[in-house]
């Protein structure tokens, strides 16, 4: 049988969860590709941390141009996070005619028309469903099936910390600081959660759909951004006065031809559907002139979720390089 091989660039949580994926679930996927997968090399640091899982040894490198330079190699998946080196590694990929799928929504976020302008240069593909949403398949959807349509507004519930600690704060009368410090204990917020409570998390997020629902590029730090350190009880008893709830939500929307993006806690009619969405979980609203309203809800994060996302990008490249579809 015909063998794809892999470069991953990072084991940590959503890598191993990647690398999960594809072990509990490589005869649906390879029955499905009708060829085998394999993960070749890793660029790992870290390489005695007990991940429940077993990987070669002689798999791992802290060289990355020894997968960059392996021709045997076709695609590598970056899930190192943050802007740098990630960045940078992932245009080398890419410059080695290697196809790249990420989950890194920080890096996408920062340099998507670098990363867009090198799969083009080097006519190789360049996938990052992973990085909005998590295992939601939402930008795929827009990308594709809801191409047709002329979108107006998207709305967006995609940080699962923030969306918990106003959950926790309105359904239970939580002290914020209970709240997080809840969270925090149960994994959805790190021990620095300033980049998911201040919106930098969901302004990152919101560049990417900015980008594919209207076609603009907003860098992240031009799109105005509050996150809920200022949510007060007395603000989320006053909403619920008025049936209303406050999300943290990304919104972009495209009024009288100019499109504006925007990250900052909102009322929401209690009837509105993303106000049943709850703790950890993500949500995105979209509204297009042919199709109508329509949601995509799930798990927005987790090593599981996230890797499934990864992983379908890889199989969509290999369909569609193996049938000759990919970039011309």
């Amino acid at each position: 049988m015909k063998k794809t091989k892999i470069g991953l660039l990072g084991l940590g949580n959503i890598g191993t969860g990647t690398y999960k994926v594809l072990e509990m679930n490589r005869e649906t996927i390879e029955k499905s590709l009708g060829l085998s997968v394999e993960i070749t090399r890793i660029l790992e640091k870290d390489t005695g941390r007990d991940r429940e899982i077993h990987v070669d040894p002689n798999k791992f490198t802290q060289d990355p141009q020894d997968i960059f330079n392996d021709s045997s190699i076709e695609i590598v998946i970056e899930l190192l996070g943050g802007v740098e080196p990630a960045s940078t590694l992932m245009i080398d990929a890419m410059n080695h005619g290697k196809s790249v799928v990420t989950a890194n929504k920080a890096a996408v976020a920062s340099n998507f028309l670098k990363l867009r302008e090198a799969a083009t240069k080097n006519n190789v593909e360049f996938r990052y469903e992973a990085s909005v949403g998590g295992g939601i398949p939402v930008l795929k959807v827009m990308s594709s099936v809801l191409r047709a349509n002329e979108f107006s507004e998207v709305l967006g519930i995609v940080n699962g910390t923030t969306n918990y600690i106003l959950t926790q704060m309105t359904d239970n009368d939580l002290a914020y600081e209970t709240a997080l410090a809840r969270a925090q204990d149960l994994g959805f917020a790190e021990a620095d959660p300033s980049a998911d409570v201040e919106g930098v998390d969901a302004a990152n997020k919101l560049t990417i759909l900015t980008a594919l629902a209207f076609g603009d590029y907003i860098p992240p730090e031009e799109i105005p951004t509050e996150g809920i350190t200022k949510v007060t009880p007395q603000q989320i008893e006053a909403a619920k006065s008025r049936g209303n709830k406050i999300k943290l939500i990304a919104r972009v929307a495209k009024e009288a031809g100019k499109v504006s993006a925007t990250v900052a806690p909102m009322e929401l009619a209690i009837d509105h559907p993303l106000c049943g969405v709850n703790n950890e979980f993500n949500a995105i609203y979209i509204t297009g002139n042919a199709v109508g309203e329509l949601m995509f809800y799930g798990k927005g994060a987790g090593p599981l979720p996230t890797g499934s996302a990864v992983l379908g990008d890889v199989m969509d490249i290999i369909e569609w390089t193996n049938r000759g579809e990919g970039r011309k």
